[in-house]
């Protein structure tokens, strides 16, 4: 007995894979948002000089996004925003910025300024050494 495809069981199969293949798109999908087991401890991140004041530096292979909201206070966050797995893209005028959907964060404690981000960016651990910042 053969099986013959219809329409409607091509258009379902074909649906079902695409959305399976754009769920991966953004990540692992865990929600955790950590960044630890990515990122090496001790690793030198930057030099202090290198993070604005009321701004910030992302860094894209560790997924750690440094910020510096006043003057000689750094602060460290999960690359990964908290809606869908994107990578953080910007980081100005006070908040960690999301390209995919437009979520953003407070640069002093990550939490949510706005899009559809449902929790902050989960904070990382670095160490701030004379004028170098590492991972902790």
């Amino acid at each position: 007995m053969t099986h013959r495809s219809t329409r409607r069981t091509v258009i379902l199969a074909t649906g079902a894979a695409a959305l399976a293949a754009g769920c991966s798109t953004y990540g692992d999908g865990n929600g955790s948002g950590s960044s630890s087991a990515k990122a090496s401890a001790g690793q030198e991140l930057a030099k202090t000089s290198d993070i604005p004041v009321g701004g910030g530096k992302i860094f894209n292979a560790q997924k750690v996004v440094v910020t510096q909201p006043k003057k000689d206070e750094f602060k460290a966050f999960s690359a990964i925003c908290t809606h869908l797995g994107c990578t953080v893209g910007s980081v100005a005028d006070g908040t960690i910025n999301c390209p995919c959907h437009g979520s953003k964060y407070r640069i002093a404690d990550g939490s949510v300024a706005g899009g559809p981000a449902p929790k902050p960016l989960p904070a990382e651990q670095i160490e701030v050494k004379g004028n170098s910042i590492r991972l902790a």
